[in-house]
This record gives C-alpha cells, sequence and structure tokens, in this order.
C-alpha cells in the first residue's frame, strides 16, 4: 500500500531533523518499556531519514499496541524496505524474528507509523497461511490498529514526546487519522452489519479492499478505544486457522471460544454484533459487573 506524504510544517520537519543530531546511537525504547519488541532495521538507506530516526518513529508506534496484548515476550522485528508496498512475510528469521517490509522513505513520519501498525496488527493477530475465505476481517483489525496508534501517538507526543524537539508534530499524527477516518467513514445510511452483509462475496474474493477495510475500521475504532483490551483478544482470532474454509460466523464464534477471559469475550461479543451476529452467553453464567463491557 502506497500512501501519499503528509504534508508538514517548516517546524515540524525542523524538529525531527534535529534528531540524528540529538542521538549518537541507535534510539532504543526496549529498554524503557519491556511490553515492545525488539525493533532493528535491515535497511540502512531511507532517504533522508536517518536510521536513528526511523527505529525511534518504530518504536514509538510500537509502544501504541503491544503494551495492550498482555503478553510480555515478543520476538524481535526486523524491519526493510520494499518498492511492493509494505507486508509482514510468512517466513521468519533464522532466530525466529518477524519480517516487515515498509515502503516508506525520508522523513515521511506518519507514513512509517501508519505503515507499521498495520503490519503490526497482523502480528497481534497471529497471522498464518490458510484459508483467506476471513483474511478481510484481519485486514480490517490491521486499518484499526494504524489509526489506533496515530490516535494515541499524537497524544502521548503532546504530552510528553520521546524528546522535547518532537513535541510539535503530535499534531501530524492526528491530522493524518482524521483525513483517512474522514475519507472513509461508513456512510450514515449503512449499519457495519448492512456494510458488510452487501460486500461479503467480494471481501471473500479481496481481502486487501483498502477502501471497504478502512470503512470497517472506522466503526470498529471506538469499540477499541474504549476497550483496548480488544488487542488482547485480537492474540486468539487465528488460532483455530487451517485451510479448511470457514463461515464468518465461525470464524467469530471459534474466536470467542480461543480467548482465555471473560473480559476478551465480551469484547468479541460486541464486535460481532456490530457485525449482525449474536454469539453464545457465557456457558458458566452471565458475567458479572466487573468483566462485562456493557
Amino acid at each position: 500500500m502506497m500512501l501519499l506524504p503528509v504534508r508538514l510544517t517548516s517546524h515540524a520537519i525542523l524538529a525531527l531533523g534535529l534528531l540524528g543530531a540529538l542521538f549518537g546511537q541507535e534510539t532504543n525504547l526496549k529498554d524503557e518499556d519491556p511490553d515492545i519488541p525488539n525493533i532493528r532495521l535491515t535497511e540502512k538507506n531511507w532517504g533522508q531519514g536517518s536510521p536513528e530516526d526511523v527505529v525511534a518513529i518504530l518504536e514509538s508506534t510500537a509502544r501504541q499496541l503491544f503494551p495492550y496484548t498482555g503478553k510480555k515476550e515478543w520476538a524481535d522485528v526486523l524491519v526493510g524496505k520494499s518498492p511492493h508496498g509494505p507486508v509482514v512475510l510468512f517466513r521468519r528469521g533464522e532466530l525466529g524474528e518477524y519480517l516487515v517490509n515498509l515502503n516508506t522513505r525520508d522523513r515521511f513520519w506518519c507514513q512509517y507509523a501508519f505503515q507499521f501498525a498495520h503490519e503490526i496488527g497482523h502480528v497481534i493477530c497471529g497471522f498464518r497461511k490458510g484459508d483467506r475465505s476471513n483474511l478481510w476481517f484481519e485486514e480490517t483489525i490491521c486499518e484499526v490498529a494504524s489509526l489506533f496508534a496515530l490516535e494515541k501517538m499524537a497524544m502521548e507526543w503532546n504530552e510528553s514526546a520521546p524528546h522535547p524537539n518532537w513535541k510539535p508534530y503530535a499534531v501530524e499524527f492526528k491530522k493524518y487519522a482524521e483525513q483517512r477516518i474522514s475519507k472513509y467513514r461508513l456512510p450514515e445510511s449503512h449499519t457495519l452489519a448492512q456494510w458488510y452483509e452487501e460486500r461479503a462475496s467480494t471481501l471473500k474474493a479481496k481481502a486487501d479492499d483498502r477502501g471497504s477495510n478502512t470503512r470497517m475500521a472506522t466503526a470498529l475504532l471506538p469499540l477499541f478505544r474504549k476497550y483496548p483490551i480488544g488487542w488482547e483478544a485480537c492474540t486468539f482470532l487465528n488460532l483455530r486457522k487451517t485451510k479448511q474454509p470457514k463461515s464468518f460466523e465461525t470464524y467469530l464464534k471459534e474466536w470467542l471460544e480461543n480467548c482465555s477471559s471473560a473480559e476478551q469475550r465480551a469484547f468479541v461479543r460486541k464486535v460481532s454484533q456490530s457485525f449482525g451476529h449474536v454469539l453464545p452467553p457465557e456457558s458458566n453464567g452471565p458475567l458479572n459487573s466487573s468483566t462485562e463491557i456493557k
């Protein structure tokens, strides 16, 4: 996916252009936050973007998502470049590393964050080979990840940027997310369930229809904003993925059954209801008020 670069203010460009001079060695937020994986570059040429700056942006992006998964140990992430669009590869590195390629350059920091967050979404969802009937849903969750990360980076950097000179750039992340949400907002004439029902067959055939993915993502984003435990639930999404085709309803039911906590299952039910599917209640009785998502 190739995105148009965001137009930066001169102040923001100047602020981030100073990063290379401010840091004499590779920035590594992993030391401060063990809940994100170690991120390393396999490509050193990012145009006007220094490797140190690129790593810093990617680590900041990772910090908006991985800590919500409830998982403490993640394999390292090796990041390279590809002219064919951003992608996380099915094959892994020699030590089990995730292999992610981005399709951006220079100091288009919003592109870096947007693309990397999408690929992190696949990692969180436990992406794997198999039947593609419901891959559109994983792609939609990954679009949510991009918007979610950009919004959180804007808030975090506005309050406490990784370095004071980065703070003016916070507004750029917010603008980038708002532009996509505005462009791909679900029509007021449709509920999410109606939008999906009209396009179910098309989505099965083309999982990465970015227009449809993003429209559905804008509808799901408020759920993830309110209940970020949703990212924890997403780690169980593909545990039973096989080569055997499954209906979307079966896919959702298996996701529910895969989850390990009542809170996760409550979130899955909310998502399922948004698509017009009511999943079975808890077998051990109703959720109590401390765990139920209302």
